[in-house]
């Protein structure tokens, strides 16, 4: 295979044993440099791990590797587990993280390890996770890590090799394969000059035909249309059912293939997959977490087959998942950033308008944003199109899980991890006094809770490390012996309020008296942790509990058909399917843990298998699949 300049620089990197790290486009080629690592090491019987910061795109790196590599692939994440012990396995990267500090010794037979979309060290939420994993990696294993461009790709290569003592080689590559050209929707009229956007008056208001109709002219099909609503994706697909983009034979072949996918999945009957029959047959689609799994993968398929001319989807679409088109447009060029709304970062903007332009297909991408001056000032469309990407910072927020695995390994010299971090490394001297301070601050909590004693974890302290992300309630639950006294009911119900995230004035549905009992005993527990953390500075607050699916919850494990149980929530169903999914992955890391007593475990093992079926058995999706 005759590969790029930089793909070629990065394979020689590897070839010689070292780690190295890639900046380069979204659409520029990365994957070959994973494959050759998986290659290699298939052909020299050396173990690879390759992490994916989510599990849709585990899932379809999974799908797409086994194709190539067969039962050389296994995947591990938090609700799937087939041939795991695969000499190449891929897996979130929490789930590596966990292996990491929870059972190092199962990383021994692996030599290198992929870390795909590395720049998500600095996502607000999960950044940590990619933190820890590059602080505690294993000395053994070597790494190459996948970025988009980032400015600052030498400073995380100089931290990589101060914290691990060895080489971390950068490779840099800027120019896509496939260049892109960017065009303006402002008043209704379309140009390609982004100063024709101070020039024009106002008027006209944006319409959705014109764009379309632009696009079809063009030739621009397919295309990905971005939006940063689920709502506004199915209204907008819906808008556009007046047109038909296929040929009489295009019709016939998509139609027999949805029918075909929706027959496979199970998917006949349910109300999105119907709605979205009569749109499929017209070249349109829609695709965004609210939607089952099942139906989601259907619609990806329909994409892949270049038969769906034009979909409308939210941001996930980008991360990575391989559905690149010849165009791509943006509804608006502003979305919500966890407070508020702002101008679209530099480099998310390139992470979806990198799907325009197929390597290999098309000479050029067609990148059309869709500008309205009330709404946006034109120098920041400027910035976002035209500026540098933002630099990769680091989000270091470490959880009482990890504090108590160092705990247990280096006592009070856990302290001393710190100065090892991205964070210590980018950060000012007032900032590295905060994130030790608030490490010294979790470490006061945990004695005060007990679970660390006389330099030691105790049996609690056991407990609390094993259970990531909502350790504190989990606890303080099972310390107080009200784990052991819920059946399976109440084990599913109190899993799916940990992990269960409410919408903005999402309202409560009335709850049974098992779910009132559960819920009234969390609060008080979760009182007592947040004002512990609030009197020692700890910030954010851990989760507390949200019953919003509780009474979902008990219908799914009474038996009831999925479509039943969508009467007792204003959730989304794909929502569900993950909340359940997460549901039983939390309820796995409480099995797991040794403190957790033969009992619990008998009963938790029957919850999850109950909880686990039919469309939230995510292995059954890819064993299907």
């Amino acid at each position: 295979m005759q590969y790029d300049r930089f793909q070629q620089e990065a394979i020689d990197c590897i070839n010689r044993g070292h780690s190295v790290i890639v900046s380069a486009p979204t659409g520029a080629g990365k994957t070959a440099i994973a494959e050759h690592v998986l290659l290699t090491c298939i052909k020299d019987n050396l173990g690879v791990i390759y992490t994916a910061p989510i599990k849709a795109l585990s899932n379809q790196k999974f799908r797409d590797f086994q194709k190539q590599f067969g039962d050389n692939i296994g995947i591990l994440t938090g609700d799937v587990s087939l041939n795991a012990d695969a000499p190449v396995l891929i897996m979130t990267t929490e789930i590596f993280r966990n292996k990491i500090l929870d059972q190092p010794k199962s990383l021994d037979k692996y030599s290198w390890i992929i870390f795909d979309e590395v720049h998500y060290i600095d996502n607000p939420e999960r950044g940590t996770v990619w933190e820890e994993s590059l602080i505690f990696l294993p000395k053994h294993m070597q790494m190459v890590c996948l970025s988009a461009t980032i400015p600052n790709i030498k400073e995380i290569a100089q931290w990589m090799e101060s914290v691990h003592n060895k080489p971390v080689e950068t490779v840099i590559e800027e120019k896509r394969p496939v260049p892109l050209h960017f065009f303006f929707q402002c008043y209704n009229e379309i140009t390609d000059n982004s100063n024709d956007l101070k020039r024009w008056g106002g008027g006209k208001t944006n319409k959705l035909d014109s764009i379309i109709s632009y696009v079809r002219l063009k030739e621009g099909f397919p295309c990905i249309y971005f939006v940063f609503g689920r709502r506004r994706a199915e209204d907008l697909a819906r808008d556009l059912y007046a047109h038909n983009f296929l040929t009489p034979g295009e019709r016939k072949e998509i139609t027999a293939m949805y029918k075909s996918l929706c027959e496979r999945f199970d998917l006949t009957d349910d109300r999105t997959a119907q709605e979205l029959s009569a749109l499929v047959s017209r070249g349109i689609a829609y695709h965004h977490a609210g939607m089952l799994p099942t139906l989601k993968e259907a619609v990806e398929r329909l994409f892949t087959s270049r038969l769906l001319k034009v979909i409308f989807t939210t941001e996930t679409f980008a991360l990575g998942i391989n559905m690149p088109s010849r165009s791509v447009i943006f509804d608006a060029l502003r979305k919500y950033y966890g407070r508020y709304v702002r101008g679209l970062k530099t480099r998310d903007f390139y992470q979806m308008a990198g799907r325009a332009g197929r390597r290999g297909l098309d000479k050029e991408g067609f990148v059309y944003c869709r500008i309205n001056p009330q709404r946006i000032k034109v120098d920041e469309v400027k910035r976002i199109i035209y500026g540098p990407p933002e630099e990769v910072r680091s989000q270091l927020n470490t959880s009482y899980a990890t504090i108590l695995n160092l705990y247990e390994e280096y006592k009070e010299g856990l302290v001393k991890i710190y100065p090892l971090s991205l964070h210590y490394f980018q950060a000012r001297n007032y900032e590295k006094k905060e994130a030790a301070r608030l490490i010294e601050a979790k470490l006061k909590i945990l004695s005060d809770f007990c679970y660390i004693k006389n330099g030691s974890l105790t049996e609690t302290g056991q407990f609390a490390k094993s259970v990531y992300g909502y350790e504190l309630i989990l606890t303080e639950l099972y310390a107080n012996r009200v784990l052991e006294q819920l059946d399976e009911f109440g084990l599913g119900i109190m899993a799916a309020s940990c992990v269960f995230e409410p919408r903005k004035n999402q309202s409560m549905p009335s709850l049974s008296k098992t779910a009132r009992r559960i819920r009234r005993t969390s609060e008080e527990l979760y009182e007592q942790i947040k004002n512990k953390e609030h009197k020692t500075r700890v910030y954010p607050f851990s989760k507390s509990p949200h019953f919003h699916l509780s009474s979902c919850m008990e219908a799914w494990l009474r038996g009831t058909k999925f479509e039943q149980i969508l009467k007792f929530t204003d959730t989304d169903e794909g929502e569900i399917v993950r909340y359940f999914r997460m549901s039983v992955q939390i309820l796995r890391e409480i099995k797991d843990a040794e403190a957790t007593s033969h009992i619990l475990k008998e009963k938790i093992k029957e919850t999850i298998r109950v909880i686990n079926r039919d469309i939230v058995d995510a292995e059954k999706q890819l064993r299907e699949g």
